[in-house]
């Protein structure tokens, strides 16, 4: 976490915009809220907020002092991480500690990063866990065999972005912006967070609604499929309306009788519990939601061909 004193260090850079929000940033706790609400745990640790930095060049070793702060999870160009600096060919070095609370203990302990542009790669005391290519993309890593038996606990993160200048797929970002182009965003833009989980845990959810059958297809990815069953639990306005058990990996299908259409005008969402359980033990469980809607092509009554949102044409600017 932020100390107080490294908090009242921070003040963002002066930018060319602004909007009502940017004097409301609290640097003890950047963007606090669970970041991934499709597949939440009540147990979790988030680390935003700020973080040591440097900027060195792309073949140069691990550095052993740091430049100063920046304020994760704003990337190094805006204004908000307190840097507003551009990286150009420099790799982009952040470090920072953490403790795992004394109640995850026998637990594993994931480190999730939800994006960061464009190559990462992760160290935790010391040891390489491996890295990532992708801007926008969330990406995760087992840290529980890199942890070490002390308090504080080192997290090492390395970052490189060519921006305009490699192979990746880009939009309208340029080293030298001007006109129609924008500033780089380079490094950790959205959250970091610390997760504990079971020995087998539920890692991928998939729902398919199907409003003219009145169904949810649901499949439930574990890190063990063996033996492991699952139950799922749809609730709405806190009553349940729908069950379903069966196995890790396999299809399922919940019956939503009489289901409450997900449109714009009542974007009514279904909550969602699933647990995950070994040779009858309880094990994982997560919260999820879904809507029961249908996106497709139709013809109007007029024939002409339409977008169709619950086998409704939607008119379309």
């Amino acid at each position: 976490m932020t100390s107080n004193r490294d908090a009242a260090a921070w003040s963002p850079q002066s930018g060319p915009l602004t909007t009502p929000w940017t004097d409301k940033v609290d640097p003890s706790q950047p963007h606090p809220d669970y970041p991934r609400p499709q597949l939440a745990r009540d147990a979790w640790q988030n680390l935003n907020g700020l973080w040591e930095y440097v900027l060195q060049p792309q073949d140069a070793p691990r550095p052993s002092a740091f430049d100063g702060t920046i304020l994760v999870p704003f990337p190094l160009e805006s204004a908000l991480s307190g840097v507003m600096r551009a990286a150009d060919d420099n790799a982009l070095w952040y470090r920072r500690n953490f403790t795992i609370p004394p109640d995850w203990q026998g637990q594993r302990v994931l480190l999730h990063f939800g994006a960061v542009d464009w190559e990462t790669t992760v160290w935790v005391n010391g040891r390489e866990l491996g890295s990532h290519r992708g801007g926008y993309d969330s990406f995760s890593f087992d840290i529980t065999d890199a942890l070490a038996d002390v308090e504080n606990q080192e997290l090492v993160v390395r970052v490189w972005d060519p921006t305009d200048a490699g192979t990746q797929p880009l939009g309208k970002q340029r080293r030298v912006p001007e006109r129609i182009w924008y500033t780089p965003i380079t490094g950790i833009w959205q959250t970091v967070w610390l997760e504990p989980v079971p020995q087998v845990y539920i890692t991928q959810v998939r729902m398919e609604p199907d409003i003219d059958a009145g169904t949810l297809r649901l499949q439930v990815q574990a890190s063990a499929q063996n033996a492991v069953e699952v139950q799922a639990v749809a609730a709405a306005d806190g009553q349940t309306v729908a069950s379903v058990s069966g196995s890790a990996g396999e299809w399922l299908t919940l019956s939503i009788p009489d289901a409450r259409l997900w449109s714009p005008e009542t974007p009514f969402l279904y909550d969602l519990r699933i647990t995950l359980s070994q040779q009858q033990t309880p094990g994982d469980t997560v919260q999820s939601y879904f809507g029961m809607r249908k996106i497709g092509l139709g013809t109007d009554a007029q024939g002409r061909t339409r977008i169709m949102l619950n086998n409704q044409p939607v008119f379309q600017y």
